[in-house]
């Protein structure tokens, strides 16, 4: 099965509905069966999602604003683009369970202090 872009989805993600706490599970899961909890401290987590946040932005460095808008319609880049996108998010993600953060409700907290901040005249 393929997303919008025609990149390939993992065995019927797509018919399964995915949520933060899955994905969370999935990730501490993954690290476990690896031994690679000792490494998963807020320092170097924060660092990959630094890195992989700025591997995001290399695909977008020296395109066009135009070029950019239209950076999906390549099978190619998209497939990189969604790559780096799971990145960042993963380590968001991991970053965000070593510490305790629920990410959806930092999220939702933080557009009700943008709303107030920035109301609409």
């Amino acid at each position: 099965m393929t997303d919008r872009n025609g990149v390939a989805e993992p065995n019927g993600l797509a018919e399964q509905p995915l949520d933060v706490a899955k994905l969370q599970r999935r990730l501490v899961e993954f690290a476990a069966a690896r031994n690679w909890q000792r490494y998963h401290i807020p320092k170097n987590l924060v660092a990959a999602l630094s890195v992989e946040a700025s591997e995001l932005v290399e695909i977008f460095q020296w395109l066009t604003p135009e070029e950019s808008a239209r950076v999906m319609d390549d099978p190619d880049t998209a497939h990189r683009v969604t790559d780096e996108v799971a990145d960042v998010l993963a380590y968001l993600l991991q970053f965000c369970e070593v510490l305790g953060v629920d990410p959806l409700a930092a999220l939702a907290a933080k557009i009700d202090r943008n709303e107030r901040r920035f109301p609409v005249s």
